[in-house]
């Protein structure tokens, strides 16, 4: 398990703190830095002999500098048209990478800002995340416990709560069927929150969830009868000092081991499912950011699915009609397409809060499609229902995600696509799914929007209606894990920091 501590440091004589850093680490296009000298200097020399530096990432000997070593981190030419915030993070990765693998535990991170647009306003803060990404070890091997200098940064409260929320993320997504297995979620979740301003509570009795989420409990069947991967529904709530102005519900796809049930994953596709739990892992590690920051005013509750898609005898099947916690019927059309079953209850009972509230919001997390990540490659997908798009949120949240780094694709829900869901007989209000998988129908990542608006209870509470609910779906399948490595990489902790950002500073 890695630890990662951010301090905030003022003034440029810290560069030449032995006592307090061990490197110090640019991230920067040019490296020209005129407010620094003595390592634009250093720069200059180096590149006079090696007509790599300011290309590659570089550890020079810095004779003077804090550690004697001064890491060079390029972004690249920042000034195409599509050029975007996450070539900082890219660079503050590669870079401290080479500071550890130099032997640098307490490093000074300089951004260099020069870079006015918009896109670039959050740089120092991306950088950072980079960074964090780049330090971070899986809980179940030996980790770093590095403590960084940050030139200029300001709160560090807000940068130490937002990296031990995705630490906690990463850690949730990345383990392994067994390691975080339902129940081993589960108390990861209650370890994580004991004690701190998240109430937190585990439903695990079979005969509540089967009577409370009965969708959930289908795809979670098969999984009976073997302890250890037994399902739970995880609760957490946060309420903030003073008036609530604010108030957030979100549900969290964990389906920990996905086997595709009896529509079985074939030829090699069942690898890396354990990951399919990336969305109830970004929830808690915003929950987590929530509990330490302590934001006042907002009120934000979440519920987390979590399952194993197993296979066995008492598997679900396709054709099987399920009434859902909204009371609607629900045809199975692929055992495959079991994430919106399990988020169908958790949203439901969601929506129940959310109707006691003013000026809900309700979004679904979920690494949900293999068509989202056919549309978008390593993008994610918000779809919104209409009153989110009355109020331009899907459209504010992926602004906010380009500043961030974790930028979403504003997908749109069409008339068509509640087609895809209809019944086709009189014995059910809903189709799950059609037979196929989702990579092979087309709108596959739009049209299970449809299914969630209606098997939650969510198509009551549109524009026109006495409540009005604006929910979002986010689809985080083809960034819950790093493009290069999307089997067996690192979680990514998408979009903990794009919600955070949503709701404390818009």
């Amino acid at each position: 398990m890695s630890k990662i501590l951010w301090q905030g440091v003022a003034g440029s004589e810290a560069l030449f703190d032995q006592a307090s850093w061990d490197a110090v680490i640019v991230v920067s296009d040019g490296f020209e830095l005129s407010a620094y000298p003595e390592v634009a200097q250093l720069v200059r020399h180096a590149a006079s002999v090696d007509q790599r530096v300011g290309k590659v990432a570089q550890l020079l000997m810095a004779p003077g500098l804090a550690g004697g070593r001064l890491v060079l981190a390029p972004t690249g030419d920042l000034d195409g048209d599509f050029e975007d915030v996450r070539r900082f993070a890219e660079a503050a990765e590669q870079g401290v990478n080479l500071a550890v693998a130099a032997g640098s535990r307490r490093p000074l991170l300089l951004v260099d800002e020069s870079h006015e647009e918009l896109r670039y306003c959050e740089a120092k803060a991306v950088s950072m995340l980079g960074l964090g990404q780049g330090v971070y070890r899986p809980f179940d091997v030996a980790g770093l416990d590095i403590t960084v200098g940050v030139l200029g940064l300001e709160d560090s409260a807000r940068a130490n709560a937002l990296e031990s929320g995705r630490i906690a993320a990463r850690d949730l997504c990345g383990g392994d069927p067994e390691q975080m297995a339902p129940p081993a979620f589960a108390e990861y979740c209650q370890q994580l929150f004991e004690d701190g301003p998240v109430k937190v509570s585990v439903i695990e009795d079979r005969a509540t969830l089967e009577q409370n989420y009965p969708l959930l409990s289908g795809v979670a069947r098969a999984s009976y009868g073997v302890a250890r991967h037994e399902p739970r529904v995880v609760r957490l709530e946060y309420v903030g000092e003073g008036v609530i102005v604010r108030n957030w519900f979100l549900a969290g796809k964990g389906v920990t081991f996905d086997t595709g049930g009896a529509d079985l994953k074939i030829g090699g596709a069942m690898a890396g499912m354990s990951r399919d739990k990336g969305g109830a892992a970004a929830v808690a590690g915003l929950m987590a950011t929530l509990a330490q920051l302590q934001p006042k005013g907002i009120r934000v509750v979440a519920e987390l699915g979590l399952v194993r898609n197993s296979l066995g005898r008492e598997a679900i099947v396709p054709d099987e009609i399920i009434t859902g916690h909204a009371g609607r019927r629900v045809r199975i059309g692929n055992t495959d397409a079991e994430g919106r079953l399990v988020l169908a209850d958790l949203l439901s009972h969601l929506r129940l809060q959310a109707e006691q509230v003013a000026d809900p919001v309700m979004f679904s997390v979920a690494t949900l499609t293999g068509h989202v990540v056919r549309s978008y490659g390593p993008y994610s997908a918000v779809v919104e229902n209409g009153v989110a798009r009355q109020q331009a949120l899907g459209g504010e949240l992926q602004a906010i995600s380009e500043l961030w780094g974790e930028p979403f694709e504003l997908s749109r829900l069409r008339r068509e696509d509640f087609a895809q869901v209809a019944p086709r007989s009189p014995s059910e209000d809903l189709l799950s799914s059609n037979n196929g998988p989702s990579v092979a129908i087309s709108r596959g990542h739009q049209f299970p929007m449809a299914f969630l608006l209606q098997a939650s209870g969510l198509d009551e509470h549109q524009c026109g209606s006495d409540k009005p609910i604006a929910y979002l779906h986010l689809d985080i399948a083809g960034s819950a894990v790093e493009k290069r490595d999307p089997l067996y990489g690192k979680p990514t902790a998408v979009p903990v920091a794009t919600l955070l950002a949503q709701l404390v500073d818009h």
